[in-house]
């Protein structure tokens, strides 16, 4: 059974805000009660959260989908609905978020370190709320915003000082056994590592870790045998180690051809691998033809330019001195890390001319539509419910004054042109009609905007009125006593 697991596809969706209210105060002899519909409550977010005491993410290869609570309707009394409860998620200190495109999202570093992964959608407005001095009781309310959708995936990179790299069956393993108090499962077939083994060492003054990943062979950077699932684990260690087998049993190998293949394997990785600091340990120079093998082959890589360790596990021989080098390194590493400085609250005001919206003519089958793209009217859109007249008058009257209605006669619409407002695949689409703007409180029954039902542009609505009046004066002068 699956224990350990560093890759996985989450998908998360956090809790929709929930509705407001319209309700009209109803009270014994106060029959103007006045609106007293609550507003909606927030959904909640999913966050993820680093937690040092989890190691693997499992539990989200199993349960892929999670969901926060969403916000409680609002209610008459000017009560206001409950928030949703955020979703907390832990994760292993290392964690990197990323989009289905592969664009990185987030490097959880660091206990304690959050990332909001679906942002919580807004409650909607009581009626209480949307009063004002043109419109005093409201017959409407706005909508809850619908929580984000994502789906995001979640990749470990080991966090480490140093990383032990070699061949399947070098003995990393019982390297890190006795270098640290770590108990990797040790044996005497290659892959015996499955998993990541993390160590803790002191040497001296200096506590570093060390990680156990398991064995490289040829064409791992391709994917080969374990090599892309656990190569990204060895990308945050500042120095690596280079474990080779002097005791090995197949003849077409040798520890200055190992070193050559795991070199060019963490070359053809990338992520700046070809330049970290580096040893090489000559392992199990216990075996006679072993130590033998060690002698031989040592002046060629120091030649190299290695420094080399020549050291046995299962014999402890050479690990004081191999540990003390490594402290030596870290310590280096460590002190060429530029500090961390606090984060800065970096303050980005809006543009003077950023209207926050866009408007865009296409032609959809030889027809001009225009389309309205803008984090606002995308969201008054969601929030508005079209089955209430006076909800889609009072939308009208948002847009027109946030300038949409002049943008469009700049972009050349005319009364009748379709109007999209949204991203392709969830627009509202409506016939465009201009000057839809309120001066005063609609009259007529709540719920209801007389806008809605007159198929004219208002202009024409003026236009007919103004002849109206001129009728009625042209009457009165005929009829004038002289």
């Amino acid at each position: 059974m699956t224990t350990f697991v560093d890759r996985v596809e989450l998908h998360v969706a956090a809790g929709s805000g929930g509705h407001g209210c319209a309700s009209v105060h109803r009270e014994k002899f106060k029959p103007l009660g006045g609106p007293d519909g609550g507003n909606g409550g927030r959904g909640g977010d999913v966050i993820l959260v680093v937690d040092q005491s989890v190691t693997t993410l499992l539990d989200y290869h199993h349960s892929p989908h999670r969901k926060a609570t969403a916000g409680r309707p609002g209610e008459g009394g000017n009560r206001s609905g409950k928030d949703g409860e955020d979703l907390v998620l832990p994760v292993p200190d290392g964690t990197v978020v990323l989009d289905k495109q592969g664009n990185v999202l987030a490097d959880l570093v660091g206990q304690g370190t959050t990332f909001i992964a679906a942002q919580g959608g807004r409650g909607g407005l009581g009626n209480a709320a949307l009063a004002s001095a043109r419109r005093k009781a409201p017959g409407f309310a706005l909508l809850g915003v619908p929580g984000d959708l994502r789906d995001v995936v979640l990749e470990l990179k080991t966090v480490a000082d140093v990383a032990l790299v070699g061949y399947p069956s070098a003995g990393k393993s019982s390297l890190i056994s006795v270098l640290s108090a770590a108990k990797p499962k040790i044996a005497d077939y290659p892959f015996t590592t499955l998993v990541p083994n993390l160590g803790v060492v002191t040497a001296g003054a200096t506590v570093y870790t060390i990680a156990d990943v398991p064995g490289l062979i040829p064409g791992a950077s391709q994917g080969k045998g374990l090599g892309l699932e656990f190569l990204r684990h060895v990308e945050r260690c500042s120095v690596l180690v280079h474990v080779l087998d002097t005791a090995t049993l197949e003849s077409d190998r040798d520890p200055v051809s190992d070193l050559d293949v795991i070199e060019a394997e963490l070359r053809e990785y990338g992520a700046g691998l070809e330049n970290r600091p580096r040893l090489v340990v000559l392992n199990k120079i216990d075996v006679p033809d072993g130590q033998d093998l060690a002698e031989m082959v040592r002046p060629e890589l120091e030649a190299r330019g290695y420094r080399v360790f020549e050291v046995s596990a299962v014999a402890h021989r050479g690990l004081k001195e191999l540990s003390f080098a490594l402290a030596e390194l870290v310590g280096g590493a460590r002190a060429a890390k530029p500090k961390e400085e606090a984060t800065r609250i970096v303050i980005r005001p809006k543009a003077v001319d950023d209207s926050g919206f866009t408007v865009v003519r296409e032609d959809v089958d030889g027809e001009p539509l225009f389309r309205v793209r803008g984090e606002k009217p995308e969201r008054w859109v969601r929030q508005t419910d079209f089955n209430n007249d006076e909800a889609v008058g009072y939308l009208a009257d948002r847009l027109s004054r946030l300038g949409v209605e002049d943008q469009l006669m700049k972009a050349g619409a005319r009364s009748g042109d379709g109007v999209a407002i949204g991203p392709e695949d969830n627009a509202v689409v409506f016939d465009w009609e201009p000057t839809m703007m309120a001066g005063a409180e609609m009259l007529g029954r709540r719920g209801e905007d007389h806008r809605m039902e007159a198929p004219r542009p208002a202009t024409q609505r003026r236009r007919d009125k103004q002849a109206e009046r001129d009728e009625a004066d042209k009457a009165y002068d005929d009829f004038k006593p002289f």
